[in-house]
């Protein structure tokens, strides 16, 4: 029996990932689209052999190679796709959603580009790496794409990944909307002020009981939302005028990664079709 045709998105997180799962990968045709939130499943799903083409999507970050370890374990001859976001960037957006979850240390807390003490590693943020581990576990190279080009043009950013995939979509069917709304400084800001005297300083741990573990992270973002919102009522002059994080630190952040940009983009000129 010949395999299935398989196409893994594997992410990363805060690349538009979510909007992509809601808005633009079940509108392809062609293909059978499992799901996010049915990942786990999909090695039962594509044993049914339903279907001849398979779309399985499902962001990483720090957790990214082992996940890869363990789908490319069953199915080597996936085509992987991965986005990037410039590295200032995606570390900015990484530690707004920190914030908004609960979150109290400042930026340099969460990540430390200068001494590696944050609690995010720099080998967390060093993409290159990313592209190693899909050509080590992948039996094909991964298509490469940039959060840039989504925002600039994101008919363009589609018709690659159609290209690639040999699918199609109906524009009609495609909406640009957000699925996320953002939240601004002011509301971030209160977050992190009260988040230590709610929460603790230490890091949440949840139960790896799926359902338990859905409820204790459902309550912390239920008790988020309770400060995030009424948040937006305060004066602004209640809070400091500094920004959330300083632009000197993403800065350094963007001149420190430089090189590990420069490779990826030269990776994805050279290598994708």
């Amino acid at each position: 029996m010949t395999s299935p045709e398989i196409y893994f998105h594997v992410g990363l997180g805060k690349v538009a990932s979510t909007y992509l799962q809601h808005s633009f990968f079940p509108k392809l045709q062609n293909i059978h689209y499992i799901k996010t939130n049915r990942y786990r499943k999909s090695p039962d799903i594509i044993a049914k052999r339903d279907y001849e083409r398979y779309f399985v999507s499902r962001e990483f970050d720090q957790q990214l190679e082992d996940e890869v370890r363990w789908f490319s374990s069953q199915y080597p001859d996936a085509h992987p796709i991965i986005i990037f976001r410039r590295h200032d960037s995606w570390i900015a957006s990484q530690y707004r959603r920190y914030v908004k979850n609960g979150g109290h240390l400042p930026f340099t807390g969460f990540f430390d580009v200068k001494e590696d003490n944050g609690l995010w590693k720099r080998k967390h943020v060093t993409f290159y790496t990313n592209l190693e581990h899909l050509e080590r576990y992948f039996n094909h190279k991964p298509l490469v794409l940039f959060y840039d080009e989504l925002r600039a043009d994101p008919w363009a950013f589609f018709d690659k990944i159609t290209t690639y995939s040999n699918t199609y979509y109906n524009k009609e069917d495609v909406s640009l909307a957000k699925v996320h709304r953002s939240y601004n400084t002011k509301q971030l800001k209160v977050m992190r002020k009260l988040a230590a005297g709610i929460f603790g300083k230490k890091q949440p741990t949840f139960s790896q009981q799926p359902i338990l573990h859905w409820l204790q992270r459902r309550g912390r973002l239920l008790a988020c939302y309770a400060i995030l919102y009424p948040s937006l009522l305060l004066p602004d002059s209640w809070l400091s005028k500094d920004p959330l994080i300083e632009p000197a630190e993403l800065e350094k952040v963007k001149e420190y990664f430089q090189e590990d940009w420069d490779r990826c983009k030269a990776y994805a000129e050279k290598n994708n079709p």
